[in-house]
């Protein structure tokens, strides 16, 4: 009964099938009508500004493929340990053979991509988000006024 009743305050309608409703709630908060007052509604027009936007897709754009890189090549490494024992225990000089080389590759993967992210950030993220952050300090100081 209570979840019904915390279902009908946030608006929601029961479509029938025991699912989210896939239809939009019997009304609508109208921000434009209705601002955020304060702090809070000043962090939701930067989050929706295209200069926050662009700071999250350049994120974006080298984090997903890192992480997807650096995980392909860490189950590369596990799957080959688990499934060609032999060629893991190949020599390559001496008493280093090729798993030992394969997980020595690991660490030196996971400092290069240490390296490469801060760069990144460094050059193509870090002052855009050092300006939005100014931004909305200077914007937040008077919104104590609302």
């Amino acid at each position: 009964m209570e979840q019904l009743d915390e279902q009908e305050r946030a608006g929601a309608r029961d479509d029938g099938r025991g699912g989210i409703p896939s239809g939009p709630p019997h009304q609508r908060y109208d921000e434009a009508a209705h601002p955020v007052p304060g702090a809070a509604g000043i962090y939701l027009e930067v989050q929706r500004s295209p200069a926050f936007q662009e700071v999250r897709r350049r994120y974006r754009r080298f984090v997903f493929p890192a992480t997807l890189a650096f995980l392909a090549w860490y189950l590369a490494y596990v799957v080959a340990a688990t499934a060609a024992p032999g060629l893991m225990a190949r020599p390559v000089a001496g008493a280093v053979n090729v798993a030992m080389l394969a997980g020595l590759g690991q660490f030196l993967t996971t400092f290069v991509l240490t390296w490469a992210y801060a760069r990144h950030a460094r050059l193509r993220r870090d002052r855009a988000a050092l300006e939005l952050r100014w931004d909305t300090q200077e914007m937040t100081r008077g919104a104590g006024q609302w």
